[in-house]
């Protein structure tokens, strides 16, 4: 039989007995069995996909045209707002909060098992703390005098001492602890956090980022970007130096001329808007549009610190110490303030990092750790806890969850050099405060080297998961539909670590 050259191959099987049978019996398994998949919500295609853990996604129903307005949570939960103070360079959890006495006893000695290379190049021998660890507050909780002031509010803190990530370099671990992935290009937490929840307060942005007075961390924008959430998501950084940028009404405008345009301006976009219903793009524009209108009203007011009385200056320290952490200390007055207003996600950082910092600009310190965690501490440690002592006096603690983050740990024995600690991705130390979460408590163990997470151990997805859940997300069921998946911040992977809820 002669096949007209047009069909396919598949087309001319189908002529015959055999091949049609054989064609339509496999469609018809395969119809079959899309139906029972349909059935238990496991097609991405369906209304209301699955995903892999089994759990249908909930997406939040957003307004195109009111992308901030607060949504409910998934389940109920005390914290409403997070502030996430974020150390760029990764603290040495062992001179900080993790306390290892067998470091005194080893110190200066080198016990089977310590590695002859690591991120760095060679190693050298067990180094006891470079700060003395004592008791504090009714918990008795050890922590160093290098932050003497944090460590004096142990008894308000939840610490998580057997956290690792998946890599030992900077980029790639700030990624993976404020994005969950360690390529660029993905949500930050905070972008999925005002996704997920919009904001209470819409004269200000959903999710504020208060950059270091030295600049960026080290993967930049990417560490508070929207990555392929709707741009609306993104977090707007400015800091208490550095204040949005074109918001001050040129001198040759008057008040009144001002508002008219920005009235005639909020028409035309409306008419605009009518014409493209649907447009998250456009609609993403005018919001931000509008926002920044509301800014020029609401900002000048949220900067101006002179406001604050003198006790909360002292208390906070920006008339003391280097001009980096007067700085810093206005910042994190600045943070209290932002969260007081309603701001969902305050996202605080506490160094910089555009070109390799080495201890200087952060807390990565490869050589003298004595200076430069030193430095970075004084920086630090009176602004923070000041802020956070002042935000519980305050009720803010009541429905704020603070978290005090770093990307990795160091090494519990020193580089060749002799004077620095190397990069450590098997254990780290981060806390936690406030709503939802136990206080005066430690999760989890390093070993006794505090080299490896030995007891308990906990990931970042863990770790993320947990902050959603104390948030009122289930991390499953938190999703956005891009490129054929249903992508999380957490991927496929993470468990609430129920132990630190309160």
């Amino acid at each position: 039989m002669k096949h007209p050259e047009h069909l396919s191959p598949l087309g001319r099987s189908l002529l015959n007995r055999r091949g049609f049978l054989h064609q339509t019996g496999m469609a018809m398994g395969g119809i079959g069995l899309a139906s029972l998949l349909a059935d238990q919500g496991l097609l991405a295609a369906t209304e209301n996909p699955a995903e892999f853990s089994g759990k249908p996604s909930i997406r939040p129903q957003i307004d195109p045209d009111n992308p901030y307005l607060p949504r409910p949570a998934h389940f109920e939960s005390k914290a409403k707002q997070v502030l996430v103070i974020f150390c760029p360079g990764a603290v040495s959890h062992v001179d900080t909060f993790d306390y290892k006495p067998k470091l005194a006893k080893f110190h200066g000695k080198r016990p089977p098992g310590i590695p002859e290379v690591t991120f760095e190049g060679p190693t050298g021998s067990i180094a006891k703390p470079f700060w003395d660890f004592k008791p504090r507050g009714q918990s008795g909780k050890m922590t160093s005098d290098l932050l003497p002031k944090l460590g004096a509010l142990a008894d308000d803190f939840c610490f998580i001492h057997s956290l690792s990530t998946q890599t030992s370099a900077h980029p790639q671990g700030e990624n993976f602890l404020n994005t969950g992935f360690t390529m660029e290009g993905f949500p930050s937490f905070g972008a999925w956090v005002t996704y997920a929840l919009g904001s209470e307060s819409q004269e200000l942005p959903a999710f504020v980022a208060i950059n270091d007075p030295r600049g960026l961390a080290r993967s930049g924008k990417n560490n508070f970007g929207s990555g392929f959430l709707p741009a609306a998501f993104q977090g707007t950084d400015f800091n208490a130096k550095n204040p949005p940028a074109n918001l001050a009404r040129p001198g040759a405008y008057s008040a009144a001329v001002d508002k008219s345009t920005v009235d005639l301006l909020k028409r035309l976009n409306g008419k605009h808007l009518e014409k493209f219903p649907g447009d998250a793009n456009l609609a993403a524009r005018i919001a931000s549009y509008e926002l920044a209108g509301q800014m020029q009203m609401s900002v000048p007011e949220m900067m101006d610190l002179s406001a604050e009385p003198e006790s909360i200056h002292q208390a906070y320290g920006t008339d003391t110490g280097t001009e980096l952490k007067r700085e810093y200390a206005k910042n994190c007055i600045l943070a209290r303030r932002l969260i007081e207003k309603g701001v969902r996600v305050v996202q605080l950082f506490n160094g910089s990092d555009p070109s390799g910092g080495n201890g200087i600009t952060n807390w990565d310190s490869h050589s003298d750790i004595l200076k430069t965690h030193a430095m970075q501490a004084e920086i630090m440690d009176q602004p923070t806890a000041a802020m956070i002592a002042d935000m519980k006096s305050r009720g803010l603690l009541e429905h704020t969850l603070i978290v005090w983050c770093t990307e990795f740990g160091r090494m519990p024995f020193l580089q060749g050099n002799g004077t620095g600690r190397d990069h450590n991705p098997d254990a780290f130390t981060c806390f936690l405060a406030g709503a939802g979460v136990k206080s005066g408590f430690s999760y989890g163990e390093s070993d006794e080297f505090g080299s490896k997470a030995a007891v308990d151990p906990v990931s970042v997805y863990d770790f993320n998961a947990t902050i959603l859940h104390l948030l009122g997300l289930d991390h499953q069921r938190l999703t956005y539909y891009h490129n054929g998946l249903e992508r999380r911040l957490t991927n496929v992977h993470g468990n609430v670590v129920k132990d630190v809820l309160a």
